[in-house]
């Protein structure tokens, strides 16, 4: 480019162009898509546009990632178009010999969605072997089901665009096996639906960010519905991890982990409070440590001195340990979804979310008691504390001894 400015810079404008109806300077995408700018256009860009959940925004995505991936931008439109538009299953599905279901490659996602698609797939396909394809510590949330096999395709959540490319293009050797379909839940493994990882017939796509319009409906409720006009059968969300050995006395479990999202977390002493407020309740608290790093560094120290008991390691054992909880407490992220499919009494913190759909969207939902605390830009501490004291008061009730 002609001008000094940063990668990120070029990614806010070409953001501002997509979120305005403007036409980008097709230079902005080439800049971002190579190194060292393609960390920007993922992070920016692209997670700017999708977090929206706005149909428009799928467009602007579609267009600027079809100019990322280069050869014929109109032929990768077109058969976007093509796949993006729901098509009921019409096949024997007995002859369906595998289905292979992306993973959505966070694992919140894959609790509130891809297991529904995987829930509906064991329900349709009852002969058909099913794989989730993704990550080893994904599919752990599913391992006790044997019907659940994986296929491990890891995604870099960093790197250059061609190392983000890279799964996408491997998909297309390991899924090619006759009497096969794909269900693609709107995953990072198909670059969103614009990177053809199969036959386009044995295709089926679930444009998640577009799915439901206007509606307030949740991702959960959105990929139910989605599952069902599709393949004709009920799903549900539904977790399947390894047991961890534990009491049988009542207990709250407790994540704080935002998911490298800083915005996600409220101003301190929100944690440190929330901590002893839950102590006093007089219950076992058991908190999630992470996978080490700043959070883990932040939880010790919210510990320390306290009567509290923690668990460090993968996320599939704590997500078990959520599953038998009396009652879950934390932010936005995996834990309040596992809780919400197991039916925990919950209590879920939002704070940081760019737009007022992506809090309906991402909202838990299940058969259990929910509680949701909306903590608005500019809110202070304290009163995001007592809305989530009063929350965890109104759950009490439903409290799984």
């Amino acid at each position: 480019m002609s001008e000094n400015i940063s990668c990120n810079e070029i990614a806010k404008r070409l953001l501002d162009s997509c979120l305005s109806g403007r036409r980008w300077p097709r230079e902005w995408v080439h800049s971002l898509s190579a190194d060292p700018c393609s960390p920007a256009l993922f992070s920016i860009v692209i997670e700017g546009l999708s977090d929206r959940f706005e149909p428009a925004l799928c467009d602007a995505y579609a267009h600027v990632f079809a100019e990322a991936l280069g050869g014929d931008p109109e032929e990768t439109l077109a058969r976007y178009r093509r796949v993006r538009a729901p098509r009921a299953y019409e096949g024997d599905a007995v002859a369906v010999e595998n289905v292979f279901v992306l993973s959505r490659v966070t694992l919140g996602a894959d609790v509130s969605v891809t297991s529904v698609v995987l829930d509906g797939a064991k329900r349709r396909f009852p002969k058909a072997r099913i794989f989730l394809v993704g990550s080893r510590k994904n599919w752990e949330l599913f391992e006790e089901d044997h019907r659940i096999e994986h296929l491990p395709v890891p995604y870099p959540r960093s790197g250059s665009f061609r190392d983000r490319l890279a799964p996408s293009l491997a998909l297309r050797d390991l899924l090619a096996k006759p009497s096969s379909i794909v269900i693609d839940p709107d995953s990072r493994l198909s670059q969103l639906g614009l990177v053809p990882v199969c036959r386009e017939e044995d295709y089926y796509f679930f444009e998640s960010r577009s799915y439901g319009g206007e509606s307030e409906d949740t991702l959960s409720t959105l990929t139910r519905r989605w599952v069902a006009e599709t393949f004709g059968v009920e799903s549900a969300a539904w977790i399947a991890p390894k047991l961890v050995a534990l009491s049988d006395s009542p207990f709250i479990a407790l994540s704080l982990g935002v998911g490298e999202n800083p915005g996600k977390r409220i101003a301190d002493p929100f944690e440190a409070q929330l901590v002893q407020g839950l102590v006093d309740l007089g219950m076992t608290v058991v908190i999630d440590k992470g996978a080490g790093g700043e959070e883990t560094e932040r939880v010790e120290r919210l510990i320390a001195g306290r009567r509290v008991q923690a668990w460090q390691g993968a996320f599939a054992p704590f997500a078990s340990i959520i599953a038998r909880s009396s009652l879950y407490v934390g932010y936005d992220s995996a834990g309040q979804h596992v809780a919400a499919a197991s039916g925990v009494p919950l209590v879920t913190v939002f704070a940081g979310f760019p737009s007022p759909r992506m809090f309906e969207r991402w909202k838990p939902s299940g058969p259990g008691r929910i509680e949701v605390v909306r903590a608005e830009v500019g809110h202070h501490w304290e009163t995001a504390l007592d809305a989530t004291l009063a929350a965890v008061g109104r759950a009490r009730p439903y409290v799984r001894s």
